[in-house]
């Protein structure tokens, strides 16, 4: 295909010296203008790994690109270590963390900004500038005034590291290691230093030496200068367009084919040094086997996330003779599918070619031009130009035989990541009562988190016991939960039968959320269980009502002794399911009056999401009691009597009395007569004597009415009150 002729190029300046040392010449320019031949230009899978070794050939970006870049700096992996709960009734756990600092040379050209990232081959970065992992994060364009890094200076001193200037890099710190096996990932940057296609000629310009003009207007999406000369890279972009150079009297140009020349005089051809005697056209036809070219191109697809893209063409009769070009650049399958079939239709064209010698008064014609000749039909270009004993010798190649025209292209299907924006963490804080079986022996609530967005992983947790005025790391979320809003306050319902008259209206948070049917017997098992305000329900049947909106029915009322709140229910309360592993737990004193927690997720910004419990502990609170009379005893008397509950014993067993589940049986009732202040009385038993004799005072004081308020005082706090009214 194209090659720069310049040693041919050598033999014009040679001119009247001789062929010969016009020759040497033009090997001599060559080798100074591209080093010498033999050497290297950029490779298809150049750009695929990452490199931190010294003397790593970092490349010239062009347009864009995905890089995997070189590690220019790195600190030592930073450990951390956080004692986290693993679940209520487990010990706790050590677990370690680990961050990393480091700097990736990507560009030694500027560059105007960075797009995604990948870490591993998932998607660290969005085109939105977002990240998916908690990282602070810095670009370099690469300009020749950059100020040299903070992190750098601080770690070797500001006079002992460079800033590299002209150099583009970006800058990693605290990267956080948890998501990649606390190890530091392969990392892959999408680079841009022009928004739109470049050319071949500017990338020309860009890395041959001074005195060199390009005129090559064929437009590729990036391309990466790669390689050990720049003769290499001009070569490399060879493969798929055509190339010439030619001298025009100012300076050297590299031209694409195309610049026509005009019809030749049919009496200069065959031009000799010899007078009697004329040098005749020779035309050339390549075997048949080359008469049809099946050609291929594989490239970098912008539009697959830089995956490996190819595209074929084929043209012509007979046997099919196939050809195939890595071609190191970003293009569109469009584009792509153009460059295959030009290269296929140079290589059909190309079978014929023709020598011709003109007289020395045509020395303007130089490689690239398009002749006309007297003698033969249609157009030929012309690939090399020597002269010799005042004659030109002219190598001519067939030149437009078909047309190159777009065609229709496939880029193939996609495997890319979607890349959805983490967005903001929306906080749930919950006391929750012991879910599975067993006693709770310390305190602890449960936090479920998610985000607006498909897109949200985790938040790092802060907690402050002592009302904000110190903090305390608490680990990371969980996996993204099930959190939406109830529009409608859910009615007053039975909590020891079916609800089959209410229903929940749930809008969930984004459209990952779902929520799914379950059977009776899955209901009876714990499954499908949801706190609703401070209502813990479980849902038999869903039924999908719109885009994130769910209706729920089928329900069981307050579970696990939250009957207290059925009648608490607002407007645009929180729903949030309960799932094991959605929630990460946060270990608290016993008695603790106020929690408070925070969370900073990497699409959070100030003020950081934030929620609060005023006295937290249900897992160590004593069930309320349940099933309370009120009896006519001797004497005048009144006894009240209740059933003991227990916070380890959820199954109500016939004939089967409940475990107690703390230290001792007691209960504190609280007397109160509607016109004195409360009178607190304690018990072994589950019962209580209102005497003859206190209520005959109650009534002379003129109470009309006493309000009686049981509960059973556990190993660590009180139970929520059983209450009665006795009239007097």
């Amino acid at each position: 295909m194209a090659t720069l002729l310049l040693s041919a190029v050598g033999r014009i300046f040679g001119g009247p010296i001789g062929g010969a040392i016009g020759a040497i010449a033009g090997q001599r320019i060559d080798q100074a203008l591209f080093g010498p031949k033999g050497r290297q230009g950029p490779r298809l899978n150049d750009l695929a790994f990452q490199s931190s070794s010294y003397g790593s050939q970092i490349p010239q970006l062009f347009g864009r690109m995905r890089v995997a870049g070189t590690v220019i700096w790195a600190t030592d992996l930073r450990e951390d270590k956080s004692k986290v709960s693993a679940g209520k009734g487990k010990p706790k756990q050590t677990v370690y963390s680990y961050s990393a600092s480091f700097a990736v040379a990507l560009s030694a050209r500027p560059i105007s900004r960075i797009g995604r990232i990948w870490a591993d081959g998932n998607l660290l970065r969005g085109d939105a500038g977002d990240f998916k992992t908690q990282t602070e994060f810095r670009v370099y364009p690469g300009a020749h005034s950059q100020a040299v890094d903070p992190l750098i200076a601080a770690a070797h001193g500001a006079g002992n590291c460079p800033a590299y200037r002209g150099l583009a890099y970006v800058v990693f710190e605290d990267f956080q290691l948890a998501d990649y096996g606390n190890r530091i990932p392969s990392l892959s940057f999408e680079v841009f230093t022009d928004e739109t296609d470049v050319t071949v000629g500017s990338i020309l310009d860009a890395i041959v030496p001074a005195g060199i003009a390009a005129n090559c207007p064929t437009l590729v999406g990036g391309f990466a200068a790669l390689g050990d000369s720049a003769r290499g890279v001009a070569e490399t972009l060879g493969l798929a367009v055509v190339l010439n150079g030619y001298d025009d009297g100012q300076a050297l140009v590299i031209s694409e084919s195309g610049d026509d020349f005009g019809p030749l005089d049919i009496s200069d051809l065959g031009a000799t040094a010899n007078p009697t005697k004329n040098q005749k056209t020779t035309l050339e036809r390549a075997a048949r086997s080359r008469a049809s070219q099946s050609q291929s191109v594989r490239y970098y697809d912008g539009a697959r996330d830089y995956q490996d893209g190819l595209q074929r063409e084929s043209l012509g009769e007979g046997p099919v003779q196939h050809h195939h070009i890595d071609f190191p650049a970003t293009l569109s399958a469009l584009q792509a599918k153009t460059l295959a079939r030009r290269v296929a239709t140079e290589r059909l064209t190309n079978r014929l070619s023709a020598k011709i010698s003109l007289p020395w008064k045509y020395l303007p014609i130089r490689p690239g031009h398009i002749l006309s000749l007297p003698d033969l039909a249609g157009s030929w270009r012309v690939a090399a130009v020597a002269l010799d004993s005042m004659t030109l010798q002219v190598d001519l190649v067939r030149h437009g035989a078909l047309p190159i025209l777009p065609s229709l292209s496939n880029p193939g299907q996609s495997i890319s990541q979607p890349d959805l924006l983490h967005g903001p963490t929306s906080l749930a804080v919950i006391d929750l009562p012991m879910l599975g079986n067993g006693i709770a022996t310390e305190s602890q609530v449960a936090v479920v988190a998610a985000g607006i967005s498909v897109g949200w992983k985790r938040a790092a947790l802060l907690t402050s016991v002592d009302a904000g005025q110190s903090w305390q790391e608490a680990g990371s979320t969980a996996l993204g939960g099930v959190i939406g809003t109830i529009a409608v306050p859910l009615p007053l319902g039975p909590s020891t039968i079916f609800d089959g008259r209410n229903t929940i209206h749930v809008e969930t948070l984004n459209d990952a959320m779902s929520l799914t049917s379950e059977t009776e017997n899955g209901l009876l098992a714990g499954r499908n269980l949801a706190l609703v305000g401070a209502e813990l329900v479980q849902f038999q049947t869903v039924e999908l009502v719109g885009p994130r909106q769910y209706l729920l029915s089928g329900l069981l009322r307050g579970r696990r002794g939250t009957e207290w709140a059925i009648g608490s229910h607002v407007a645009d309360e929180r729903f949030v399911l309960i799932e094991q592993d959605a929630m990460a737990f946060v270990p608290i004193p016993a008695g603790l009056p106020i929690l408070q927690v925070m969370a900073s997720g990497v699409g959070d910004v100030a003020p950081f999401p934030f929620a609060e419990l005023l006295a937290p502990g249900a897992a160590l609170r004593p069930l309320a009691p349940a099933h309370v009379t009120v009896l006519d005893g001797a004497a005048g008397d009144t006894i009240v009597r209740w059933v003991r509950r227990s916070r380890n014993g959820w199954a109500w067993l016939d004939h089967v009395d409940a475990p107690i589940a703390e230290e001792t049986e007691r209960y504190q009732i609280e007397a109160i007569p509607d016109n004195a202040p409360a009178r607190v009385v304690e018990t072994n038993a589950p019962q209580w004597t209102y005497t003859a004799a206190t209520r005959s005072a109650d009534t002379a004081s003129g109470a009309t009415r006493i309000d009686i308020n049981i509960h059973q005082a556990g190993t660590h706090l009180v139970s929520r009150p059983a209450s009665v009214v006795i009239n007097l």
